[in-house]
């Protein structure tokens, strides 16, 4: 047997010295993630002991507010501070105005109280928007025309904000892309005196494919037309910086980008623009696509997910809201 010598030839640096071992890999590594960097979104429903299972994203449920307090518990003992909500509300309650969202003790406001009254440490934030409330399924108010009317729309996003507020959210998260939305619910927000209540906005929040079973979720999908006259045209990457340099002008707190893996230049390039903390948004066709490719055994679900979000932070995000939350920091792959 022929035994072939591994010569030494003079190299400026051998790299892989420094990945010899796991104690070293892990002494060098880069990037983290930690259960701290997650932000839980939590869709909540009416109901007691109310628990719907979402088809299309394996291991995340509706809940009602019983149930929402249970899931928040266990979300702070694996160390994840801060959730965002989203209200599932009844296709009864839906009209063209979103009336139900502007309701005093409505679904948000209760969902709001209770969580801060039983887990105070916890960061509540709450979307602001209302696709989830109109019967139409867009995120403002429509004209006879089937546009989406900004300034009117400002002024229900304005009063959601305050309602929010009012029941002690700590962050308001408009999730529309109306011009100007920023300044106007920091203006309401601040004349009423919540001026610690902080704004994340969605700075970026692009018209993408990846939206799908969130929409289902919360059947909320557009009834006619699409969200393309207000969300950012996914080939455009100048645009967003410009939004987000508008929304950092009108006292936006954090900065969003909405989807995540296919914006990764987005969030890099935002990120060496701002000193504003800068969030991405993990969305439910992302996530749910690793589910179906792992329930096919194509591939490991944990270790995808976990690369995934790696690559999320490393391309600079500080803070990414994921459906994987309590799986990565209960897996220990944070």
């Amino acid at each position: 047997m022929t035994v072939i010598k591994e010569e030494a030839i003079a190299l400026p640096m051998r790299l892989r010295r420094n990945r010899k071992s796991a104690a070293i890999r892990g002494l060098l590594q880069e990037t983290r993630l930690h259960p701290s960097d997650f932000i839980a979104p939590l869709f909540v429903l009416e109901g007691d002991r109310n628990q719907q299972a979402i088809a299309s994203m394996p291991g995340v449920f509706r809940l009602s507010i019983d149930l929402l307090l249970r899931e928040v518990e266990e979300l702070l003992s694996l160390g994840i501070q801060a959730v965002d909500l989203f209200m599932v509300i009844p296709s009864d309650k839906k009209d063209a105005l979103g009336s139900e969202a502007l309701r005093e003790d409505n679904l948000l406001v209760r969902s709001v109280k209770a969580l801060k009254a039983e887990f105070p440490q916890l960061c509540v934030m709450v979307d602001i928007a209302l696709d989830p409330f109109t019967d139409h399924g867009h995120d403002g108010l429509v004209n006879a025309e089937g546009k989406v009317m900004n300034d009117a729309t400002l002024q229900v996003l304005g009063q959601m904000s305050l309602l929010a507020a009012e029941a002690g959210v700590d962050v308001v998260a408009p999730s529309d892309m109306m011009d100007g939305r920023v300044g106007y619910i920091r203006s309401v927000l601040d004349q009423a005196g919540f001026i610690d209540v902080s704004i994340l906005a969605y700075a970026a929040k692009y018209t993408s494919a990846f939206y799908g079973p969130f929409r289902q979720a919360l059947n909320s999908s557009p009834k006619f037309g699409d969200k393309k006259g207000y969300q950012l045209n996914p080939a455009n990457k100048r645009e967003a910086l410009l939004e987000c340099q508008l929304d950092e002008r009108e006292a936006a707190d954090m900065l969003l980008i909405k989807p995540a893996l296919a914006y990764l230049d987005v969030i890099a390039k935002v990120k060496e623009n701002t000193y504003l903390p800068v969030g991405a948004y993990h969305v439910s066709g992302e996530y749910a696509m690793i589910k179906a490719a792992a329930q096919n055994g194509w591939l490991d679900g944990e270790r995808a997910m976990h690369e995934c979000l790696l690559s999320i932070k490393r391309a600079g995000a500080d803070f990414i809201l994921t459906y994987a939350a309590k799986e990565m920091a209960k897996g220990g792959t944070c």
